[in-house]
């Protein structure tokens, strides 16, 4: 429970009011606070007090942040934290409590270094649900000493965004305290609303964090993105979202510790399973499963495998977990080795277990890609519409066009030299460090350039083709993708015969 003394009292009338001028501040110390606090907390009046600070907030016209720090001063109760769903109660506090994305916030990462010397610059966490990006926005806020602004994207506008640039300015320029804007669900600002933030980020007033489900490359504007250091958060392993479920188990300020719990180690282990690795939805299933579960005659609320199952909404694997991957590896097998049969027999056997159909959505994009690729252009295309289809229709209907997807990408004809040329075009980039464009190829539109660009053949005042020698030097005589004579590529081996006779053979 929350305690409000005078000094508390205090030190929150200076926050809340401290954009009046200071004679009005320390008569509203000295007489506001001393004697009408005094009285009303004496005579346990708090409602006399709250009407106080609101009647000084209409008077004054103070922010509706600074009126929302007041409002949770006389929440002496502490309802909205201890009403407040367990995935928001627990969220971490500090970096160490951290869950996960060990790639961007482990020891020695970049993220974490600019964290500890409060020298973050503007940046993007994007990622799935439930993965930790407004978690890490959040422990931002809390551990740096300047100014910070929580945004919705959503419920904001231009004119949101304006005020908390100008406020930015006053105390950049007066106490020399720089302003934080955290913006969720960032992809959701259009253009307009995006662009008044854009001078702000270069002149240095605010440091931009925004979060976001949607990859910012593709749902936001250039100009912000190009402004910002994105990092892409993945789903939380199992491990993680387990240690975070016992963390909540145990914690008794936050969590369910204070509960006569028992919940079982395969139950504790599905709602890690089955969360796919989004740590709000496991923390959500726990607690549904703790409340809504009776205790026994012996005071003991036990959960077992089945109320897991129920409470996160996904059929539990009816196979051990070796089985499981052993069952999605045979999946992809088939589909590779061209047998549909098999392959639609362990799809099917995979989703009777419980497997998240996305998985087998997945999957055959990928191999339409990996393992058809150009010997049947048309794989990805009818891969991706399956897909499409299954997301708007759902189960069990949905099961119609993902089996048409296997069905195809299984009986088309095979290569993987889209992936082994990619392979080859990587080990030539990380091989060759320093390179040079031929000058024929730059840019002839770029000023500065000590040689002038000429010697361009334009492929389409010779027929289309021309030869001529696009790597750089050192690279000038590298062939990357070799086609095999399977479906489409065997066409594509012709034309690149017809067009290099001499130096294919």
């Amino acid at each position: 429970m929350k305690i409000a003394t005078k000094t508390s009292i205090a030190i929150t009338t200076r926050r809340t009011f401290g954009r009046i001028s200071f004679d009005i501040l320390d008569s509203l110390d000295t007489r506001l606070l001393y004697e009408r606090y005094l009285l009303n907390f004496t005579n346990k009046d708090y409602s006399a007090v709250k009407v106080l600070f609101i009647n000084l907030y209409k008077l004054y016209k103070i922010d509706g942040y600074w009126y929302n720090f007041v409002m949770d001063l006389f929440d002496l109760q502490n309802n909205a934290e201890r009403l407040a769903p367990l995935a928001e109660r627990m969220r971490p506090s500090t970096i160490d409590e951290f869950l996960g994305q060990g790639r961007i916030v482990g020891e020695g990462s970049l993220l974490r270094r600019a964290i500890s010397a409060d020298r973050l610059g503007s940046c993007i966490f994007y990622g799935p649900p439930g993965t930790g990006k407004t978690t890490l926005a959040n422990i931002i806020a809390e551990s740096t000493n300047a100014n910070f602004v929580k945004l919705n994207a959503v419920t904001s506008g231009v004119a949101d965004a304006k005020k908390v640039i100008e406020e930015a300015k006053d105390l950049l320029r007066i106490y020399g305290k720089r302003t934080y804007l955290l913006l969720d669900e960032c992809h959701r600002w259009n253009k307009a609303q995006s662009d008044s933030v854009l001078a702000a980020i270069e002149q240095g007033y605010i440091i931009f964090i925004g979060s976001t489900t949607e990859n910012p490359y593709v749902s936001m504007t250039r100009a912000i993105v190009s402004r910002c250091r994105i990092f892409a958060f993945s789903r939380l392993s199992e491990d993680d979202v387990k240690r975070g479920l016992e963390r909540a188990l145990s914690d008794k300020d936050k969590g369910l510790g204070n509960m006569n719990l028992q919940v079982a180690p395969d139950a504790l282990a599905h709602i890690a399973w089955a969360s796919g690795g989004d740590m709000r939805t496991a923390l959500n299933a726990l607690e549904l499963a703790c409340l809504t579960t009776h205790a026994d005659d012996d005071g003991v609320i036990r959960v077992d495998r089945d109320v897991a199952e129920q409470s996160v909404q996904q059929k539990a694997l009816s196979v051990t977990e070796d089985m499981y991957y052993d069952m999605i590896s045979a999946f992809i097998k088939s589909m590779r080795g061209s047998d549909s049969s098999a392959a639609l027999y362990w799809a099917e056997r995979l989703l009777e277990a419980g497997c998240d159909p996305m998985l087998i959505a997945r999957r055959i994009m990928i191999h339409a890609c990996e393992d058809v690729g150009l010997a049947d252009p048309n794989a990805i295309v009818v891969a991706q519409s399956c897909v499409s289809a299954f997301e708007k229709i759902g189960l069990p209907e949905g099961k119609i066009p993902l089996a048409e997807g296997i069905i195809y990408v299984s009986e088309a004809p095979k290569s993987n030299q889209v992936v082994e040329a990619l392979a080859l075009a990587d080990n030539a980039v990380k091989t060759v460090k320093r390179e040079s464009v031929p000058l024929y190829l730059r840019d002839p539109n770029f000023k500065g350039k000590d040689d002038a660009v000429s010697g361009y053949k334009y492929p389409h005042n010779y027929g289309g083709w021309v030869e001529q020698q696009y790597l750089p030097d050192e690279l000038k005589d590298a062939k990357f993708y070799y086609p095999t004579d399977n479906g489409f590529e065997k066409t594509i081996k012709e034309r690149q015969s017809q067009r290099k006779p001499q130096k294919d053979k």
